[in-house]
């Protein structure tokens, strides 16, 4: 048996409860691992109150995606772990648990300079900016302009683009501009008069846009700042994107991840992991969270605290 976070209807905060569960067998290509952190993202709160679609209940659902913790189990068919290891992993159903099994592939080594907060943080992150700049095709001979630049995906996105060569443009409040600045961005606060800030840095415009913000006003930026709109993105309304003549990687969108763009999403937490254990990325780290108050770490990610929430069982 293991303790997990689960709900059986959609709502707020509250219908998250902590159960004891039994957790299947685990399967020849997958590892069972004793959870230490589970990482807090945006989309687990929009997928409990219903904000993002998802099937139908047949039961009990478990919540959270990325963790961190020690391999206790390794399937018959699974090469490169063994029991004992520290490792981090994404694509998790229902991370917010003492245990949890997952797709070995879905799994990377965790350096010991690494831990397990930090690796718990990078899943959904990491592999959001690090495709997204794929997809996009960032090279040094762009400018990036990045939208929501103080949040995760948005220090993961100029931490990556810096990483290629890019020039990054971000946006983010007065009070959290030196976040950005350190990280290698020119900060320019959003609001009012956006357009004409960010066009005092570069008049021509910028080559690629991306928005990791989710407002209208960084959308229509986007518009009308980017040369070519195939290299506009929007990572939080996907479903909006047509309007404006943009791409979306989820964030609600139609269209599924091509397998290429999945394979990157995958490809980055290994990229990242080795990235932190050599001091050359950085995640800014906020609360850690018991399991059992699961529910008030997802409010502070809803209210949009700063750094990344963990959950810790």
């Amino acid at each position: 048996m293991t303790q997990a976070i689960q709900y059986e209807q959609l709502g707020g905060p509250e219908v998250l409860s902590l159960r004891e569960v039994e957790l299947p067998a685990t399967g020849p290509d997958e590892i069972r691992i004793r959870v230490e952190a589970a990482g807090v993202n945006p989309v687990d709160g929009k997928l409990r109150s219903g904000l993002r679609a998802s099937p139908p209940f047949t039961g009990p659902r478990g919540t959270g995606h990325d963790g961190a913790g020690i391999v206790t189990e390794v399937g018959s068919e699974v090469d490169g772990f063994r029991v004992g290891d520290a490792v981090a992993f994404g694509n998790a159903h229902g991370a917010y648990a003492t245990d949890v099994i997952v797709a070995a592939i879905d799994a990377a080594p965790r350096p010991a300079a690494v831990s397990a907060s930090a690796g718990a943080a990078l899943g959904i992150p990491a592999g959001t900016a690090y495709q997204t700049l794929r997809s996009l095709a960032v090279s040094a001979n762009d400018t990036v302009l990045v939208h929501g630049g103080s949040g995760s995906v948005g220090q993961f996105l100029i931490q990556y683009a810096r990483l290629l060569g890019a020039t990054v443009i971000a946006t983010s409040s007065e009070r959290r501009a030196d976040v950005v600045r350190a990280l290698g961005a020119t900060q320019v606060t959003y609001g009012p008069g956006l357009i004409e800030r960010v066009r005092a840095i570069v008049p021509d415009g910028v080559s690629v846009a991306i928005d990791a913000a989710g407002t209208d006003e960084a959308n229509e930026a986007s518009v009308a700042l980017v040369h070519d709109r195939s290299r506009a993105a929007t990572l939080v309304r996907g479903a909006d994107a047509a309007g404006w003549g943009i791409r979306s990687f989820r964030g609600g969108g139609p269209s599924p991840l091509t397998a290429q763009e999945e394979a990157w999403r995958r490809e980055a937490l290994p990229l990242t992991l080795s990235l932190l254990a050599a001091g050359a990325f950085q995640v800014e780290l906020g609360a850690s969270v018991p399991l059992a108050d699961a529910g008030k770490a997802q409010e502070a990610v809803d209210a949009g605290t700063d750094g990344k929430v963990v959950v810790v069982p």
